[in-house]
């Protein structure tokens, strides 16, 4: 097709066409998805010497961002995000259709959402991949970087993209796929130094990613031979770290039975250099979606992922192993759900990050209502109108939220709760007090001296 006068030269970059940084303020970058992951990416673009464009569908996200605010917490993140809305170098706006025309790198950064049924919704990126692609300009380079199943970039991404833009991929405008590997709490630190994988259509859309992401990542770059190969390295990490999940709170279960704690024996085996057993527990954040779209695609290519289906199915039974060991210490108590006051203390996914997507705890606060126990909900990341605003039923500090109940149950392992009282929760709690420690927290033999019933995962030592 004819190259119109609008179209952009990225794809024919050169290493001196970036460097020395300055030279980098001629090109665009569209961050399509400015969440958790993708509001770090569109930072480190900008402070690379990068125009950046965010966009987002979440409007008072964006209206925070316009006024220079992070709308969550992340170390750091605030700080670039004022400096780089105030300077200009960073923009965000709602509309996909005119950031795209505006750029010359699109960087989609979307969430992938499991339906009822366990399947893959790529409804949010399809529609975003078509707005993109209605006034996608010719030259362009397609950075695809959520998590999705082997195969969807090539299909899914890049013909929606085509279909909305009438230009072809790797002949009109550059595509790769390259997942960010970053963890809550830390994720500039990991974009930049954890190495990037790119899967690309064409080795030219492989060189010119390259040397953009280079532009800030210091982990080097890993080829892979294409884009499906690129999805299935995310999903491989992922799934891998699910498995190991499910070993650990298999053998933990055991430790149960057995009386033995769990977290002995593994601080001990991990001494072996070849041994890394992992923390038991109620798995939680995106590591329990990202099975389902290995598994879909497994379905339809007629193969069975055995393993990784039984890991899910083990995780996603310690809820009803939660709510079995508060069952178990309400009748060491003499008392049944019925009536009963437990407190759910932590409703971040993991410790000492204030994240509350993928999180199990109204889950559980759900399934104990339901069996006639009366619930409250703490977490001292979050204010009193943030939990509410979540749906929790709270109290406006910790000591109220303990006080007189019957059961606490500790969810996470914020270094908050490491610093308790045990003597004084014991002393606010109703009498026969019990602890369920999912998180780690808490000394069984300490929990047993101060008069407390204990539970916690893997920790058969208790003796009451």
């Amino acid at each position: 097709m004819s190259v119109s006068n609008n179209a952009s030269t990225i794809m024919k970059v050169e290493a001196s066409d970036l460097d020395p940084p300055e030279k980098r303020s001629k090109y665009t970058v569209c961050v399509v998805g400015c969440g958790r992951i993708g509001l770090p990416t569109a930072c480190l673009f900008a402070e690379a010497g990068f125009r950046v464009i965010g966009t987002d569908t979440n409007q008072y996200a964006v209206n925070l961002l316009k006024r220079g605010k992070a709308p969550f917490i992340e170390p750091e993140l605030s700080v670039f995000v004022k400096k780089y809305v105030k300077s200009g170098r960073l923009t965000i706006t709602t509309d996909n259709k005119k950031a795209a025309a505006e750029s010359d790198i699109i960087v989609f950064v979307l969430p992938t959402v499991i339906d009822e049924k366990k399947k893959p919704d790529y409804s949010l990126v399809e529609k975003a991949c078509k707005e993109v692609g209605m006034r996608l300009r010719a030259g362009s380079l397609i950075v695809f970087a959520s998590t999705t199943g082997p195969g969807i970039t090539e299909t899914l991404v890049q013909e929606t993209l085509e279909n909305a833009s009438g230009l072809r991929a790797g002949v009109d405008f550059g595509l790769v796929h390259s997942p960010t590997r970053a963890a809550p709490g830390r994720i500039l630190n990991d974009i930049v130094t954890y190495a990037r994988v790119i899967g690309a259509i064409n080795e030219q859309s492989f060189k010119v990613a390259s040397l953009l992401l280079s532009t800030f990542v210091q982990g080097g770059i890993v080829k892979v031979r294409d884009m499906k190969t690129s999805e299935a390295v995310k999903l491989f990490e992922n799934v891998q770290r699910d498995v190991n999940l499910a070993l650990a709170n298999d053998f933990a279960l055991l430790c149960e039975k057995i009386g033995t704690d769990y977290l002995e024996a593994q601080k001990a085996a991990n001494t072996q250099p070849y041994c890394r057993l992992l923390v038991p527990g109620i798995v939680a954040g995106h590591i329990p979606k990202d099975p389902y779209l290995l598994l879909e695609e497994a379905e339809n290519a007629s193969a069975k992922l055995r393993l990784p289906e039984l890991a899910r199915k083990i995780n996603d039974e310690m809820l009803e192993h939660t709510v079995q060991l508060i069952r178990d210490v309400l009748k060491q108590e003499e008392k049944t759900f019925r009536r009963a006051r437990i407190a759910l203390l932590g409703v971040s996914y993991r410790a000492n990050i204030k994240e509350p997507r993928g999180t199990k705890t109204k889950v559980l606060a759900n399934m104990l209502v339901r069996k006639g126990a009366i619930v409250r909900v703490f977490d001292p990341l979050y204010s009193y109108n943030e939990l509410k605003e979540m749906g929790y039923p709270t109290e406006r500090t910790l000591t109220k939220t303990i006080e007189g109940t019957d059961c606490l149950v500790f969810l996470v392992g914020h270094d908050r709760f490491k610093s308790l009282n045990l003597r004084r929760i014991r002393f606010l709690m109703r009498k026969a007090a019990a602890i369920v420690d999912i998180g780690h927290i808490i000394d069984p033999v300490k929990a047993e001296k101060e008069g407390f019933v204990y539970r916690g995962v893997g920790r058969g030592v208790w003796t009451k």
